[in-house]
């Protein structure tokens, strides 16, 4: 008899040791996800409260691993009774300390079964994309609706109008529900997004709804950034962490196969044919793709490998940018009679060796050249003559010996001459004659400028006299 019992001892413990590891968080899951999700939980008179403590359990396991926050997961929590509450919105809990006290501090509501109502709370006010203390704009949104199934009312309408919002409804039925009218509420595929459970065994589910919800919510974690000809960076939010896996890059040009497994480690990249390789331990978020073929299509996988569980691998694809060799810009600034400014771009300190700038006066003057570093992009020409024309060459010398050159015209300015003996004679009490000797060669006209002169008793007004392309003829001036 002993041996007997100590036999049913032991199968109990295999069976049970499962169920104890069941909810353990998953680590991986930390940092997956960015998303709203709304829980509508059924908190009527049909809901006992023992009903009621078990599904307010089952929440507080399922959302226990993930991290929250404005950048990451919102919750928020609305009872369905006569008249349905909002227990708390997706701003109030950015921690999960104060978000399982709440949960656990949720009393029901009893009452009726106001299913309809709070669908209608839920949608103008709670699942709103953009609205104050609404869903996110441009984020998944999530409904995770909990009932016994009794009497649920007309819910298909309201449902329907939030699918088509973008909204995604999954269901949890701990009673004998009308399985067709919550088939057709959910979002498919209905295999993960319905589930029925005995309200003594929910905790059966919880790993398979949280995954559903994952998948929904599942951030978008891998990115390419900084591409050039030749190179892109890919990064990515962590699912793994240090000592738990590694990661494997796979990368090639859009179309290629992938080859065989890598090996654990930060090896540099590994070609099989036109696919390439890199590995990564499990705490990096980013690897260098490099040796890349210009304006070429390129698809990179980036594969977890846990040591905990099996992790589905994610895939970006990405262009190369064409070849593009500096300068590809000259511009002319700052000219007067005898020097302008020069600039050119883009600085490509990665490529270019030096610069050098070539300038004469056309047609055959003596040409002049100066050089600058990889990282200058101006310089001023000085020391030219007045009214003439010159042809300026800026040539990058790049670092695989190839050169390229770009060519600008520029002409300085003339250089005009000073007027002489100008005499300003009072006409009256408000206006002034202006006189000076005129018959200049090529002088179109003058333009006279009114400005203030200060003197010992007070300002009063002068005359600054340019040489301009205006008041041809005039040779006196008259202001108030």
């Amino acid at each position: 008899m002993e041996r007997w019992i100590t036999i049913i001892l032991v199968l109990g413990g295999v069976v049970l040791r499962p169920t104890s590891t069941q909810n353990t968080i998953p680590e991986t899951v930390l940092n997956c996800c960015e998303g709203d999700v709304l829980f509508l939980l059924d908190s009527s008179g049909s809901v006992s409260s023992y009903e009621h403590y078990h599904m307010i359990r089952f929440l507080s396991d399922l959302l226990q691993p993930f991290s929250l926050g404005p950048d990451q997961v919102r919750v928020a929590l609305m009872q369905v009774g006569t008249r349905p509450r909002l227990e708390f919105g997706f701003e109030a809990h950015s921690t999960q300390h104060t978000l399982q006290g709440a949960l656990l501090g949720t009393t029901p509501l009893q009452g009726d079964t106001n299913t309809e109502l709070a669908l209608r709370l839920a949608q103008e006010q709670v699942l709103v994309p953009g609205g104050a203390g609404g869903a996110r704009a441009g984020l998944p949104r999530v409904l995770v609706w909990l009932t016994d199934g009794v009497q649920p009312g007309a819910v298909e309408g309201p449902m329907a109008a939030l699918r088509e919002e973008g909204v995604a409804i999954l269901a949890v039925s701990t009673g004998h529900g009308n399985y067709q009218v919550l088939q057709k509420v959910v979002t498919p595929p209905d295999s993960s997004h319905l589930h029925f459970v005995d309200i003594d065994y929910m905790s059966i589910i919880t790993k398979d709804l949280r995954n559903a919800i994952i998948e929904l919510i599942r951030a978008k974690r891998l990115q390419v950034r900084d591409v050039t000809s030749s190179s892109a960076v890919l990064q990515w939010r962590p699912v793994l962490s240090e000592g738990t896996g590694f990661y494997t890059v796979q990368f090639g040009p859009f179309g290629t196969e992938g080859g065989g497994e890598g090996g654990q480690g930060t090896s540099t990249s590994t070609s099989g044919g036109q696919f390439s390789r890199l590995i990564r331990p499990g705490d990096s978020t980013w690897a260098e793709l490099t040796n890349l073929r210009q304006d070429t299509m390129y698809m990179a996988t980036l594969v977890p490998e846990s040591n905990l569980e099996v992790l589905k691998p994610l895939s970006v694809t990405f262009t190369t940018l064409p070849e593009v060799l500096s300068p590809t810009m000259v511009t002319i600034s700052e000219s007067n009679t005898s020097s302008v400014k020069v600039s050119w771009g883009p600085l490509q300190l990665n490529s270019v060796q030096r610069y050098q700038v070539e300038y004469g006066a056309i047609p055959r003057g003596e040409v002049r050249i100066a050089t600058t570093g990889p990282d200058q992009s101006s310089l001023t020409l000085s020391q030219l003559q007045p009214n003439t024309e010159y042809l300026v060459t800026v040539s990058a010398l790049h670092s695989t010996g190839r050169e390229r050159a770009m060519s600008v015209r520029v002409c300085t300015h003339e250089e005009l001459p000073a007027l002489k003996d100008l005499e300003l004679t009072t006409v009256g009490s408000d206006s002034v004659q202006v006189r000076w000797r005129g018959g200049m060669e090529g002088l179109q006209g003058y333009w006279p400028d009114l400005c203030l002169a200060c003197i010992q008793d007070g300002p009063r007004r002068g005359i600054v006299l340019h040489c301009r392309d205006l008041l041809r003829g005039h040779r006196s001036y008259s202001s108030a």
